[in-house]
């Protein structure tokens, strides 16, 4: 997939995937919406909105209220790429949350994943 395509796509289309990732680990939703919202700064009632609005990753990301300043200490491996080398800002971004999800699925603490 291109990345134009990644970013043109719906963050309503791959939340529910993020959802589904967690909850075969047995995590929950609710810490899925946890960690959207800290790396981002949406609040649950605005990623809400964002959800409902059908808004593309790139708009999604570009209309995040603060991005963690702790963002920049995720590191590590997501599709064969070290998200802290990756150098378009947007897909950084994107693959930041996915290595989020990524550590929630592997059942790693949300203080640890959030980099407390």
């Amino acid at each position: 997939m291109k990345n134009e395509q990644l970013y043109q796509m719906e963050f309503s289309r791959v939340y529910p995937l993020y959802v589904q990732k967690a909850e075969k680990k047995g995590r929950t939703k609710a810490e899925v919406d946890t960690i959207i919202c800290w790396l981002t700064g949406y609040s649950e009632s605005s990623l809400a909105r964002q959800l409902e609005s059908k808004s593309s990753l790139e708009a999604f990301f570009a209309s995040a209220p603060e991005m963690n300043p702790n963002a920049a200490k995720i590191t590590g491996v997501v599709c064969g790429v070290r998200v802290e080398e990756i150098a378009d800002p947007l897909m950084q971004k994107i693959r930041w949350l996915d290595k989020l999800i990524d550590e929630l699925a592997k059942g790693k603490t949300l203080n640890k994943i959030m980099r407390g």
